[in-house]
Parts: structure tokens; sequence; C-alpha cells
């Protein structure tokens, strides 16, 4: 049987708009104990991505529209926040009160297109709110070139955020952004124990590692924002989360 192990990162400090991610990361290695090997996988929250990006928006800078207010009202939210929402999405599909899922702009199908407020502190003293990474992509191909740098050895990155998802309560963690780690695996052709070909068997591993990663990390105020996984059964790649990301052809509810 094969082992995955998961070290999560503490001490990292809160982080701030230009902040370099992968020295910060480097010294939590320190602190750990814990020396990289090839093939290892940084994961690492959304929220520290965004906030070195500086995603984040003062919500008195946003002037809602009419539409922002209209959905406001159904939902029951700030409009500024559902302006902010707006501004990130294609689509919106659902709103109900307390409920917004819209398609955002990078394809992903999501509440509120990502924007949040949980550990997001004031800028410049006003109430803000923080996006997603413009492209969380390159996010993670930018960090993995520094931390391979740093390293030098091979690694993959996950950058990852937590999704509700259809038919199933509560919120996983799930892949936005990959570096040298396959988004998605496909079984089909290969043949089962019985020797029976499988024809549609396809393994979301990005999103099965950032679930695993996001019970190390917590959901509230545990500041583990960095996960060290070791043990990926599957050969790393380039890849790209897009391919986790259904064509709306194939979207059964749409």
């Amino acid at each position: 049987m094969g082992t995955l192990s998961l070290v999560g990162l503490p001490g990292i400090p809160e982080v701030r708009p230009g902040a370099s991610l992968a020295p910060l990361i480097g010294a939590a290695l320190e602190r750990s104990g814990v020396q990289p090997a090839p093939g290892d996988i940084v994961v690492v929250a959304q929220k520290i991505v965004s906030k070195a990006e500086g995603r984040s928006v003062r919500l008195d800078s946003v002037q809602p529209s009419e539409r922002a207010r209209d959905l406001a009202r159904i939902a029951q939210k700030d409009a500024r926040l559902m302006e902010l929402v707006l501004s990130e999405s294609r689509e919106v599909l659902r709103v109900k009160p307390g409920v917004v899922v819209v398609e955002h702009r990078l394809g992903f199908v999501m509440a509120n297109a990502g924007v949040d407020q949980s550990n997001v502190d004031p800028l410049d003293g006003a109430e803000a709110a923080l996006l997603l990474p413009f492209d969380p992509d390159a996010s993670a191909q930018a960090l993995r070139t520094a931390l391979e740098a740093a390293c030098g050895i091979a690694l993959g990155v996950i950058i990852i955020d937590s999704f509700g998802r259809a038919w199933r309560n509560g919120v996983t963690g799930v892949a936005i952004g990959v570096a040298g780690v396959p988004a998605l695996i496909d079984m089909r052709g290969a043949r089962d124990r019985g020797g029976r070909e499988l024809k549609v068997t396809q393994i979301a591993a990005a999103d099965e590692l950032a679930a695993a990663a996001s019970l190390v990390m917590g959901q509230a105020g545990e500041s583990v924002p960095v996960v060290l996984a070791r043990g990926f059964p599957y050969r790393l790649r380039e890849s790209s989360v897009a391919e986790l990301i259904r064509d709306r052809a194939q979207d059964l509810f749409r």
C-alpha cells in the first residue's frame, strides 16, 4: 500500500500585498524541520495567494449597480459585495436568500464568485473583501518556479479554495490552480481486476489532494495556509485546472 503524508506548515505571518510567498514557505519548512523531496507537492490556500497579489478591495470604493442592488435584495447580501460578485462572474445561475451561485470568469461554478471576507483584515482602515487570484494557474506556476529554484528539486504546486458541491452538504477543498500536478487522471481504457475495460473513469486527482490538505489547513482560525504533501500516487506532469471544468455542452443541469 502507498502512503500519503500531509504536513501543515504553521507560523506563516499575515501576508501583505506584494509579499513573496516562496521565502515565507521556505522559512516555514525550516521551522518544521521538513526537507522537501523531489515530487513533493506544496498545497497553498487561495487566501494567501490573493492577499500577496493585492486582490483585496475596499468596500467603500465599490459603487453597486442597479442589478447588484436588485440581486442583493433577493440574496439578502451587501450590495457592494454583490457588485464584486458580478464583476467576477460570467453568469448568475441561481439566487435565493443567503445563496448566490455563479459561473466565475475562470469557469468555476461556485458560490459568491469566491468573494470572501473571512480572515480578511481591513484595508487602510476600511472593510474589505478578497477576490480569487486573477490567474491561479499562473500564480501556481510562478510559485513553483520560485520554490524549485530555492530548493533545487522538482516540485508541484496546487492552489486550493473551499467549494460547496451539487447534491452534497458542506464545503471541501478543491484545486483552483495547478502547476506540475495532473489535475485529472484519465483511466479510460485501463482494465479492472476482472479485466473489464474502464469506459468513463476519470479521477479528479488535484481535487482529491486539495480535500485532504484542507483537513490539515482547517476552515476557521487554524492559521495553517500551506501543506506539504508527499506520496501523491500519480506521475507529475504539466497541467491546467481547466481539465477539471466540465464543458457547458456536457453539463446536464444547465
